[in-house]
């Protein structure tokens, strides 16, 4: 039940959830970027970063929205961009947009649950922006990303400290589920996972988690 609600949000809210990274100049809009979607921006850098070098890899995107995070990631040659989400409406415009952005033959965008992915083909990145925020048992979520990664895993977790995590908390309230993290909540959910070395940053809204493969 929870899982349809959150699906059947994100279907409805794929054309308004697109038009959160514009970068207009107004003053408005200069506002909101700078007190509300500060961290999405962030995450994002950090993301185009962490995943070097590109050309040859291959990338998984779980819960790609319309396709931000691959399209941009597609233009570094990687061998493949695999984008999932469970909104169709999503999905339709990463598709479009791939197409506008000349990156088709490399992105591939499917709608798809994560935990039914087949775990005998591996990523070498994985990228999960946005996704932790609605996950009821986010230990399910992290073993499955350690059986379908071999370098990197990329995590957000929203910070459940601050105005805005107050503001999300009655946004969400009748639209689906939301689930918020702490420091220590986080440095118990990645506490003891052998080969890998874990990075926790607190970027304002959200902490951004690095999971890099020794």
């Amino acid at each position: 039940m929870r899982e349809n609600k959150t699906e059947s949000f994100f279907d409805k809210y794929a054309s308004d959830f697109n038009a959160i990274y514009g970068k207009g100049n107004g003053l408005i809009q200069r506002f909101i970027n700078r007190w509300f979607r500060q961290s999405i921006f962030i995450r994002f850098q950090k993301t185009m970063e962490a995943c070097k070098p590109l050309e040859g890899k291959t990338i998984l995107d779980v819960g790609c929205g319309p396709g931000m995070y691959a399209i941009s990631l597609a233009k570094g040659s990687p061998s493949l961009v695999y984008g999932i989400d469970f909104a169709p409406s999503m999905i339709d415009i990463a598709r479009k947009e791939a197409i506008k952005a000349g990156v088709e033959h490399i992105c591939k965008f499917e709608v798809a649950d994560f935990f039914d992915l087949p775990e005998d083909i591996k990523y070498n990145y994985l990228i999960l922006m946005g996704f932790m925020d609605y996950m009821e048992d986010p230990r399910k979520v992290i073993e499955k990303t350690l059986k379908l990664a071999t370098d990197k895993i990329l995590f957000s977790f929203p910070s459940d400290k601050g105005f805005l995590a107050w503001q999300r908390k009655i946004r969400y309230k009748f639209k689906c589920p939301l689930f918020l993290y702490n420091e220590k909540q986080l440095q118990e959910l990645f506490s003891n996972i052998p080969s890998w070395h874990c990075t926790i940053e607190n970027i304002g809204r959200d902490f951004f988690v690095t999971l890099e493969h020794m």
